[in-house]
């Protein structure tokens, strides 16, 4: 029942939706949607939201092999290369004007990442090798540019000279490396190597490992930290339910796909020790609360958490059969998205967030990071671990 009501939600309401968003007369997605479904044509287009949207219809066409949606890809595809990369300094803008201009030249690390991703992931689907190539370069420009001796660094400005990482802080710190930016590059160099088997893409991803349990992982408490100076030193008391539980399943992945037993020793316990304390710890009422400051927690129910929740919860469950719970938890979740996230308006998507009481908070539809990355992904991967099994 799961694997046939999420792929009808894809086909029937999220890829509409997003092939509803292109843009045609000046390339790329329309960038913004308020709550209220009024489409503002001239918003600021960020290049994150189409590396994403890219990777989305790449992999909506690996999943279900219509061409038509390895054409909104390519459409995508074009605005990506014409567009959003700077063939002067290299990189990609962190967004653009509604034509297509240069808008914000940042250049960051994070937004790097969701480019070799969604580049590599169109390889898979298309066989250019233009993307490839692409790909690749913005890839040794990462390691070239975006790399100290301790990790990867963040934010830079067009001419990739350090800048304030304010893009990727929040909750009252300026973070200079994120648990989140390094999730992403992992991610990010995970697909590139499925799709090339790169050993030097491979001896990253094991710098990357190493970082996660060593610098990352709080042994002591069972979760990530989120926040660091240049030298992994934490700089807040957060925990990020929704980035524990995607870390969760993204680490397994890149393990299965990385192929290094050592590593899936190292790491496959801490997959499961964070998969079964977000279990116990944010999983209440049917859904994932957001996150904790201090000890106080956020109860939003995130539109994104809740998708990598289901995910999550299900790799949970396939790794360790036996907790039967997993499974019970992911289609739980599914249920409140199908009920109370997924907007039934004509022309809508998912809500952004719902307050404790389930009631929708008004926020934008779409907007730079709304996009059906997270959502379109949960799709995805209910399909593939499930077709077996259904």
């Amino acid at each position: 029942m799961l694997t046939t009501e999420v792929k009808r939600h894809l086909e029937t309401n999220i890829i509409p939706f997003w092939q509803g968003m292109k843009d045609e007369l000046y390339g790329g997605f329309y960038g913004f949607l308020d709550y209220n479904l009024n489409l503002d044509k001239e918003a600021v287009k960020g290049c994150i939201l189409n590396s994403r949207i890219l990777w989305f219809f790449s992999n909506a066409y690996l999943v279900l092999g219509e061409k038509e949606l390895l054409d909104s890809a390519r459409h995508a595809f074009l605005f990506l290369k014409e567009r959003c990369l700077d063939r002067e300094y290299g990189g990609v803008y962190w967004s653009l004007t509604y034509k297509g201009e240069p808008e914000d030249t940042t250049k960051h690390t994070y937004n790097q990442a969701f480019a070799i991703y969604a580049l590599s992931s169109y390889y898979d689907a298309s066989g250019d090798e233009e993307a490839l190539e692409t790909a690749r370069s913005l890839y040794y420009l990462v390691e070239e540019k975006c790399k100290d001796e301790y990790g990867y660094l963040e934010a830079f400005n067009r001419s990739f000279e350090p800048a304030d990482n304010d893009k990727l802080s929040e909750n009252g710190v300026m973070a200079e490396k994120t648990m989140n930016t390094l999730l992403h590059v992992f991610e990010a160099y995970t697909e590139l190597y499925r799709v090339t088997g790169d050993k030097y893409v491979a001896d990253n991803l094991r710098f990357m490992l190493d970082i996660m349990a060593e610098k990352i992982y709080n042994a002591e408490l069972g979760r990530q930290e989120v926040f660091f100076d240049r030298t992994w030193n934490t700089l807040i008391d957060l925990y990020s339910y929704g980035h524990d539980i995607e870390t969760a399943w993204l680490i397994d992945r890149g393990l299965e796909i990385l192929g290094d037993a050592s590593y899936k020793k190292k790491l496959g316990q801490i997959t499961k020790t964070i998969t079964e304390n977000i279990y116990k710890t944010a999983y209440i009422d049917h859904s994932l609360v957001n996150e904790a400051e201090n000890g106080v927690v956020d109860t939003t129910r995130v539109w994104w958490v809740q998708a990598e929740a289901v995910v999550g919860f299900l790799n949970g469950y396939q790794k360790q059969p036996e907790k039967k719970e997993y499974l019970e938890a992911a289609e739980d979740i599914w249920g409140y998205i199908r009920e109370y996230l997924i907007d039934e308006r004509a022309g809508s998507e998912w809500f952004s967030a719902l307050d404790k009481d389930r009631r929708p908070i008004e926020k934008p539809i779409v907007e730079p990071w709304k996009c059906p990355y997270h959502n379109g992904r949960m799709c995805f991967e209910v399909i593939r671990r499930l077709k077996d099994a259904s």
